[in-house]
């Protein structure tokens, strides 16, 4: 029941008042989560490239079952071959995915193969089939692959290399460790930043002081010369696994102290707010003060920070790979696979050696653009 109270228009309901009930005038009040959900989904190129990089990352344990041949498979018939097209209709006729077969032609004035492709003879391409052998997930052994070379032909989709490689599987290979050796190094350099960090801004004294002088000698350092010669320390019998994480460790390392002095100066700047303070006078230990107080207030910049070191870790891996000092064959990266194309010669010859290229872009890129929408989402400010 509405009565009329003061002025015209003001009425108050004088039934009864039912807690459970929804205000009719209000919307339903929405969880920390999902109100940077709802920024985060308006962030269109952000949410396009969380989809990229979700694909990828799924990719990195069936890297095996996706790529058309295996990792060290050589078809010697076909070297430094280029890239073929990938057709759906011969001669005005819907056939299905398939490729023409190439005829390979030797140039007896340039003594290089010329690749004809045979437009007479389209050859379906295969799929959920058999090929090269490989330990799927490291468990057991199968045979299986989503897509395969038509019977009796070729499946070159992006060319092939010097020793006759299919460039799109060892792209494919490619990505498993250069996707895990950024999460991995990010992983490293994190927890040493956070911690680091943590002490010097919550304690300050003697550990911020002996903390901010350790930043500032690894700071001081160049960069790339420092990763070229711990690169150039470890071990050559090290076996490829032990390089791989040999690598790892060296990006990790050298990556937190950025992070280390923004966690400095945001905990001096909240260190002396009162639910520090009350949480202190409850009995919280500083650990906990740390975690579950402090850290947490400047979640922003931790998620930009995260998602741009990530790409960072990839091109630093990529960079010391390119140079010879990185990873080494037989393990394929997308920095392994560009070693290969620091001959300018060949370069120009074979310009689809330089495919990894766009992966490192793609992913670079997606990274950056992810964080900018994370950052957003996670700003109350915004």
């Amino acid at each position: 029941m509405m009565e009329r109270v003061g002025g015209p228009g003001h009425f108050v309901d004088t039934g009864p008042f039912d807690p459970d009930a929804g205000d009719p005038g209000r919307g339903e009040a929405a969880s920390a989560w999902r109100l940077f959900l709802r920024r985060f989904l308006r962030h269109r190129l952000a949410v396009a490239s969380a989809l990229v990089l979700a694909a990828l990352y799924a990719s990195v344990p069936f890297v095996e079952w996706l790529a058309p041949y295996g990792q060290a498979r050589r078809n010697g018939d076909f070297i430094h071959a280029p890239p073929q097209g990938l057709h759906l209709f011969h001669d005005g006729r819907f056939v299905g995915p398939f490729v023409y077969p190439y005829r390979a032609e030797l140039d007896l004035q340039t003594f290089r193969r010329d690749y004809r492709s045979d437009r007479s003879r389209p050859q379906p391409l295969r799929f959920l089939c058999r090929g090269d052998g490989y330990p799927f997930l490291g468990l057991f052994p199968a045979d299986r692959h989503l897509v395969c070379p038509p019977e009796g032909g070729t499946l070159f989709l992006l060319g092939t290399d010097r020793l006759g490689r299919d460039l799109l599987s060892r792209l494919v290979y490619g990505a498993r460790v250069s996707l895990i050796i950024g999460l991995v190094g990010v992983s490293i350099s994190f927890a040493l930043g956070l911690i680091l960090g943590g002490i010097a801004g919550y304690f300050g004294g003697a550990a911020d002081a002996a903390v901010q002088r350790l930043i500032e000698i690894v700071r001081s350092l160049p960069e790339l010369p420092l990763w070229l010669a711990l690169s150039a320390a470890l071990p050559p019998t090290w076996s490829p696994l032990w390089v791989f994480f040999g690598i790892t460790i060296i990006l990790g390392l050298l990556d937190w102290p950025g992070l280390a002095r923004a966690v400095r100066a945001k905990l001096l700047a909240l260190r002396e707010e009162d639910f520090v303070q009350a949480a202190e006078l409850m009995g919280a230990t500083p650990a906990r003060v740390i975690a579950r107080h402090l850290i947490p207030n400047f979640m922003s910049h931790l998620i930009a920070s995260a998602t741009l070191a990530i790409p960072t870790m990839i091109l630093g891996e990529t960079a010391l790979s390119f140079l010879g000092l990185g990873l080494r064959p037989p393990v394929t990266s997308w920095g392994v696979l560009l070693n290969e194309a620091q001959n300018l010669a060949a370069v120009q010859l074979y310009p689809w050696l330089l495919w990894p290229v766009v992966p490192v872009l793609v992913t670079v890129l997606a990274f950056n653009f992810l964080g900018d929408g994370l950052r957003d989402a996670a700003d109350p400010y915004q």
